[in-house]
């Protein structure tokens, strides 16, 4: 298939923003209309994902950037990105439900790894991802990322994060070299 990035305009987010990421991340993780997708958690977690607060936080943090993907004005897709030490972080990598599968998340993250390394330097590209969630590692797989093994606890009891559905949720980290 190929990829949608001819016709996505990226920027990065301001706080002008953060309504719409809040709508695009909850639509592409929770709930029913995340089953449009397949990059749901519904399985696994309720309640939310994000809010505007710790959206506005992440805009505010130095050495982070949020990335928005827009065709023709509308939010498609989004992703972070953290300068470390270590390379850049990726994270909050939301598509649209009705727009998975059709190449904007491989332009997303195509431009996440142009950005981290042309703008940051960075030699790696590092993310989580819960690890019953094996085909989305299996799609970073496929993408030139690797299982680190590492694994860190999800953060129950943290609402923050979501309403678990079950009692053994877990983050891997994945690391691609850039």
């Amino acid at each position: 298939m190929a990829t949608a990035a001819p016709d996505l305009a990226f920027r990065p987010a301001t706080t002008a923003d953060v309504p719409a990421l809040v709508e695009l991340v909850e639509s592409a993780y929770r709930g029913e209309s995340s089953r449009a997708g397949w990059t749901t958690e519904a399985d696994l977690l309720d309640g939310q994902r994000t809010d505007p607060q710790s959206l506005a936080a992440t805009l505010a943090q130095p050495d982070t950037v949020v990335l928005l993907a827009e065709r023709d004005g509308a939010l498609l897709a989004c992703c972070s990105l953290e300068r470390r030490t270590s390379g850049a972080y990726f994270g909050m990598f939301s598509v649209r439900p009705a727009q998975q599968g059709g190449g904007v998340g491989r332009a997303v993250l195509a431009e996440a790894e142009r950005f981290a390394g042309a703008e940051w330097g960075a030699a790696a590209l590092e993310m989580t991802v819960i690890v019953q969630r094996e085909d989305l590692i299996a799609w970073y797989e496929r993408r030139g990322f690797r299982r680190t093994g590492e694994l860190s606890p999800f953060p129950y009891g943290d609402e923050r994060f979501g309403l678990p559905k079950r009692d053994d949720l877990a983050f891997e980290k994945l690391v691609k070299a850039l």
